[in-house]
Parts: C-alpha cells; sequence; structure tokens
C-alpha cells in the first residue's frame, strides 16, 4: 500500500488553502515553517545559526481567534508520531497561548484549520 509522504500532505493542505482563501482571506497568512528534512552538515550549521531550530511545528496561521494568539500544526502521515523535542514545542507553544494540532493527513489539517476560524 502506497501512502503520501508529510510533503505531498503538506502540499495538498496549500493548494486547498489557496483555493479556499476567497472564502477566509486570512489563509493568505498561512506559512510553512522549513526546518525539516535531511541536509548536509555545512548546510545544517548554516541553517542553526540562521535560527532554524528542531522541533517546531510544519505550519503555522499567524492569526488570533478566541483566547489563542495564533494555529500551529504539526503534520503527520501513518504511523509517524511527534519527536520527543515536538512534543516539547507543542507544550510550550500552548503554554504560550497558540492552539497547536498534529493533523494526519491534508483533511484533517483542513478540518482543524478551519475549526479554529469557526472559533469566536
Amino acid at each position: 500500500m502506497i501512502t503520501n509522504t508529510e510533503a505531498v500532505e503538506q502540499t495538498n493542505f496549500f493548494r486547498w488553502a489557496e483555493f479556499a482563501k476567497c472564502k477566509r482571506p486570512e489563509l493568505s497568512l498561512l506559512f510553512h515553517v522549513p526546518n525539516g528534512g535531511s541536509r548536509n552538515k555545512a548546510e545544517a550549521a548554516n541553517l542553526k545559526m540562521q535560527g532554524v531550530k528542531s522541533g517546531v511545528p510544519d505550519i503555522f496561521l499567524p492569526v488570533p481567534r478566541g483566547a489563542h494568539h495564533g494555529l500551529f500544526i504539526e503534520m503527520k502521515v501513518g504511523s509517524n508520531r511527534p519527536t520527543a523535542n515536538q512534543k516539547q514545542w507543542i507544550e510550550e507553544l500552548k503554554r504560550q497561548g497558540y492552539f497547536v494540532a498534529v493533523c494526519y493527513g491534508w483533511v484533517d489539517a483542513r478540518e482543524i484549520t478551519e475549526r479554529y476560524l469557526n472559533a469566536k
């Protein structure tokens, strides 16, 4: 059985967001945090010096809703689970007043995003 990668799911999620922003213009603020992926040692060291941090969630929507300052999404597929470092980031971001969700695929991310944007 072929499963999608996180990259494919994220691409599908951003395609949905591009289409949906005609009804939800705030989706134009949605962006990917490029902290993942494999890199050679020199590139990884350079990015770390520029502020890239392991464990930061994949996607951010800097739009406040209700008691939350914004929405972070950690995208996963299949049986993947958040790492210990990702769990630490998630808990700290929640303590700071952000809504954070681990989503399994783009449909899950879309549903979380729509519920978040509908919150008062």
